[in-house]
């Protein structure tokens, strides 16, 4: 039997509902979802299908028919072509609305969690400006970033989110010879391992992390510790720090100047981390989880839940992943708190910080 085939005419008229996680807004149209980048909710607009899927439809923008009031003129000539950004059309309000809301749903679809006790998300200090390194792939002589939707390469001669020591970096690659290939531009001296991207808000989310430390915990560990950019910062709220890191460059960092009650492991945290927690206290310790965007491997939720510390601070960068992890350690663990940060202004990334308690037996 053939299978049904759903017919939309290739110009279509759209009410936007929502913004799903990724930037693109969400419309209807007999039943079937649509998505299409670069609107805001509430806007009327006519859009034309570019792919079809057995449940959902996507489309490109082709105008705006009831315009928000909260569109604003992106102030980047390549938005819209350039895949970096997907928020710049809108106001930055209405884009911390959005990311909020993403993350509490999120929350509750993917995690099945009833209550999400959420606090106000942080915004960035700058809206523009902000990322102190850049990553930008050169072919054929021309140096940019992939498009959006596609992989071809646009050429960018300045990047309005990177910080002006970040474009004085990208001009003086464009003015010379370079090979094809990828090029981190920084604002200051590259390293070897992973740092944060905005300065302001990476302050921030160490306040907040240490806003919601208990008083009275003895122990912390820091799993995928990178340099010790939280253990560093910590070390003085507890009798003894352990950070677990795979990356050894990151490790040699974080043991440089490290106070005696500091100790940093080299190796991964799906092998170390069972045996770290079993020394502790459990009663009196912080785990720090501040994994990759894929989340916590199950060997890794296993052992959190077979030696439970008294308290969990789960920093994320990717919430479907963030409340898949959360689901599995509700069985021990009471969620006290849901965080977001504004970490990537004018894109549809958002930063998480959750706490968590262990549920009394």
């Amino acid at each position: 039997m053939a299978k049904a085939s759903f017919f939309v005419p290739d110009l279509i008229t759209l009410h936007i509902d929502d913004v799903a996680f990724g930037g693109k807004g969400v419309g209807r149209t007999e039943g079937k979802v649509v998505f299409v980048p670069f609107t805001v909710p509430g806007e009327t607009v006519t859009a034309q299908i570019v792919k079809q899927k057995k449940n959902f439809a996507e489309a490109a923008l082709l105008s705006v028919q009831d315009e928000s009031g909260d569109r604003v003129p992106p102030p980047c000539p390549y938005f819209g072509r350039c895949g970096g950004c997907s928020y710049q059309h809108m106001s930055y309000e209405r884009q911390l609305g959005i990311k909020a809301r993403q993350v509490e749903q999120t929350l509750r679809r993917v995690g099945r969690l009833a209550e999400v006790p959420m606090r106000a998300i942080i915004p960035s200090p700058s809206e523009y400006g902000y990322r102190n390194r850049i990553r930008v792939h050169v072919s054929d002589g021309v140096v940019g970033f992939y498009a959006f939707d596609r992989h071809e390469l646009i050429d960018i001669e300045q990047c309005p989110i990177a910080m002006p020591e970040v474009n004085a970096e990208l001009r003086k690659l464009r003015g010379q010879q370079v090979q094809d290939g990828d090029y981190t531009l920084s604002a200051r001296e590259r390293e070897r391992f992973f740092s944060q991207t905005n300065d302001a808000v990476a302050a921030e989310l160490l306040a907040v992390v240490r806003d919601i430390v208990k008083d009275g915990q003895a122990s912390l560990v820091d799993a995928y510790c990178g340099s010790g950019f939280f253990a560093k910062q910590l070390a003085h709220l507890f009798k003894s720090v352990c950070g677990i890191e795979e990356n050894e460059f990151a490790v040699a960092r974080a043991r440089r100047n490290a106070a005696p009650h500091e100790q940093y492991i080299a190796g991964d945290v799906a092998t170390h981390l069972g045996e770290v927690l079993r020394e502790q206290s459990l009663d009196e310790t912080t785990l720090l989880l501040d994994p990759p965007a894929l989340g916590l491997e199950p060997r890794v939720l296993d052992f959190v839940l077979g030696s439970p510390p008294r308290e969990i601070i789960y920093v994320s960068c990717n919430p479907a992943t963030l409340a898949r992890d959360l689901a599995g350690l509700s069985r021990d663990y009471a969620l006290q708190s849901v965080t977001p940060l504004d970490m990537f202004p004018q894109t549809a990334e958002i930063e998480v910080v959750a706490h968590l308690l262990r549920r009394q037996p």
